[in-house]
């Protein structure tokens, strides 16, 4: 079981919008001892986004999915969703009473009568189109409701707008009152240091015996060309289980003294 992340839409492919859900996502899971596992970003194709969905639903991951799940014409998440599971979609009946307060709403604001079987009215209810058998994701922004669909060993999707204003509290919903189990449950450290004068394939044979003998740590090694200030470097370290992290950075750190490259504490 991993967090992972969806992001649809053309507009983020095309640049005309630039996306914020991956850092915010990274906050959210982060504050709560979590990290995300994976990214996918797609734009609006029935074809490709159905695919990814049928592969991700086979999994036991935990997904956010932002973006697509309105009635217009670009909008095809929410029967990608359904093909990807090979059922209907039906009108939610939760999601069809919501959807009916917010135009109540809205009508009582504009000072108009509310007739729900305007032809825009009725429109409105496809969002409230979910694939047969999803949960609704409440939206404490304009009462629209998101979808949940469960799968696997302990596995969900939460389908969500691609507004941040509406997605972000709805992902805090689900964390908060979903996943409040998960957090905090493993401890993690980085440690690392800037190297200076060496290659990567130099301390590719360190890093490798270090993973070998710390099995719950990871080392990672970022290069940098440098900048005006800071001369061309490698920043390596280790992240993992605090015990072995500590331990494989001393380890770390002894491996470059025998090297003799120029090491500069973060």
């Amino acid at each position: 079981m991993g967090f992972g992340l969806i992001i649809i839409g053309d507009e983020i492919l095309s640049g005309k919008r630039v996306d914020k859900h991956f850092p915010k996502v990274l906050e959210l899971l982060g504050a709560r001892g979590l990290a995300l596992e994976w990214v996918e970003i797609l734009g609006d194709d029935r074809a490709r986004i159905t695919a990814t969905l049928k592969r991700t639903f086979a999994s036991d991951d935990i997904v956010f999915s932002c973006g697509g799940i309105g009635a217009t014409p670009d909008d095809h998440t929410r029967q990608c969703a359904a093909a990807a599971l090979d059922v209907p979609v039906v009108l939610h009946p939760e999601a069809k009473q919501k959807i009916q307060e917010r135009m109540q709403d809205m009508a009582r604001e504009a000072n108009v009568p509310f007739d729900l079987n305007r032809p825009e009215n009725l429109h409105r209810l496809k969002m409230g189109e979910f694939p047969q058998g999803a949960d609704i994701i409440p939206n404490p922004y304009n009462k629209i409701p998101g979808f949940a669909i469960r799968h696997g060993n302990g596995g969900a999707h939460y389908f969500m707008p691609g507004f941040p204003v509406m997605a972000w509290p709805m992902m805090e919903w689900i964390l908060d009152t979903q996943y409040a189990h998960l957090f905090h449950q493993q401890a993690k450290v980085e440690k690392s240091v800037l190297v200076f004068q060496s290659m990567e394939s130099a301390l590719t044979p360190l890093m490798e015996s270090i993973e070998d003998e710390y099995p719950q740590v990871k080392v990672f090694s970022l290069p940098s060309v440098g900048d005006a200030e800071t001369r061309r470097h490698i920043e390596l370290g280790v992240k993992g289980e605090p015990g072995q992290a500590a331990a494989a950075f001393a380890r770390l750190i002894a491996g470059l003294d025998l090297l003799q490259v120029e090491v500069q504490y973060i």
